[in-house]
């Protein structure tokens, strides 16, 4: 069975980006764009909300084609082009670049999807995340800690009532100062 992997980039009070959006505070170095390249290579799909979908639609596609972007930025490009990706959107009508368009996250269609072969499925996204969350659907968790606090904006995490028990499956820290979370699902402790 696929997993669901959450993997997203963080400051480290805990925001995916600015007020305005802006995430131009992400130290993303060759290093770190090597190790996101290994794993996004072994997705079978990319999963993303419209917003996310849309703004690396506007990028990928052609990023190698400039003489400037750097080859792991290069390699990027390639994998993005080539992964399927199923974006999630309730008024996006047509996407290309080998996309499939869901209107919600519905658990039986997500889990059918989980039980189709290939690699495991990359979720990005704050807002499609909380949704994946709240039908508990997520597997594992790869929290990139960037060293910045940029002290408001939107959290990666909503506030919820639900309890998710978690266990480290590995650390790594990167030249750059980010240190990659890597979590997996875990049983609830046992209560007396």
């Amino acid at each position: 069975m696929r997993k669901i992997i959450l993997s997203m980039s963080v400051s480290l009070d805990g925001f995916i980006e600015r007020p305005d959006r802006q995430i131009d505070w992400h130290q993303v170095d060759d290093e770190l764009h090597r190790h996101l390249n290994e794993q996004l290579r072994q997705m079978g799909a990319f999963m993303s909300g419209r917003v996310t979908h849309e703004l690396m639609a506007d990028f990928w596609p052609t990023a190698d084609a400039d003489p400037s972007t750097t080859g792991p930025m290069a390699e990027f490009a390639g994998i993005w082009r080539d992964t399927p990706k199923i974006v999630f959107s309730r008024t996006l009508e047509r996407a290309d670049w080998n996309t499939t368009i869901m209107r919600e996250v519905v658990p039986e269609e997500i889990k059918a999807l989980k039980a189709q072969p290939g690699g495991d499925l990359a979720l990005g996204g704050a807002d499609l995340a909380a949704a994946f969350m709240a039908h508990d659907l997520i597997d594992e968790y790869h929290v990139y800690v960037h060293p910045v606090l940029i002290g408001r904006g939107k959290p990666l995490f909503p506030a919820t009532d639900a309890t998710t028990f978690l266990r480290l499956a590995g650390t790594r820290a990167f030249g750059n100062g980010v240190v990659l979370l890597h979590y997996r699902r875990a049983e609830a402790p046992a209560t007396e």
